[in-house]
């Protein structure tokens, strides 16, 4: 996969998954503002829509390709274990920043494997498998970033993640913003008082 990694100073690695239409470099400079002593490993999205790279298919906005989605879950948490081998770092310390797409993947993640992440920034994610039977999730940090007037994923949806991640066992923290699908300067930061809050 392509990718960049960059190593830090310190134990933990921020997992970065851009959005629809991003690459691996869109999200490097909020995972500095996020913790500028970690180690970051950012990821470009395998699947391309009308030129726009993604994590998984879609058969329409909002609608997933839910066996693509399973399959290429499942090879991003292969490449995040090769990678761990490759670069040396702590595959039980990983946090993964997703926006949108890439949120949508990383909370996938989540309902999919245990134990694939330590913790999870997610701005703007949908709730990713319906079908999924989430497993224990106790001690997982997760910050959920919403947008009051988000047109692709609606307050209802952030609410709905909510509360399956929190059943599951996660410790789970939801962010609202008068916004939309944006990801604003505001909403950085309150992830960045988050993380520090539970991972320094």
């Amino acid at each position: 996969m392509q990718h960049i990694f960059e190593k830090g100073k310190k134990e933990i690695t921020l997992l970065l998954l851009h959005g629809t239409g991003g690459t691996e470099h869109d999200l490097i400079g909020l995972a500095k503002e996020i913790d500028a002593e970690a180690n970051i490993l950012s990821i470009r999205g395998q699947v391309m829509e009308q030129g726009m790279p993604r994590f998984f298919r879609r058969l329409a906005e909002g609608v997933f390709d839910m066996e693509d989605l399973r399959f290429r879950t499942d090879e991003l948490l292969a490449f995040i274990k090769e990678a761990a081998v490759q670069y040396g770092f702590d595959l039980d310390k990983v946090v993964a920043i997703g926006y949108s797409n890439g949120a949508n993947i990383a909370g996938n993640l989540l309902f999919r494997h245990q134990g694939s992440l330590a913790g999870a920034i997610l701005h703007h994610p949908m709730v990713p498998d319906r079908e999924a039977t989430i497993p224990d999730l106790t001690g997982t940090q997760v910050w959920i970033g919403a947008g009051t007037n988000d047109f692709m994923c609606s307050p209802q949806e952030s609410e709905e993640l909510e509360q399956l991640l929190t059943k599951a066992g996660a410790n789970v923290q939801v962010g609202w913003f008068e916004y939309g699908h944006q990801l604003t300067m505001d909403e950085v930061q309150a992830a960045k008082v988050w993380y520090e809050a539970t991972f320094r």
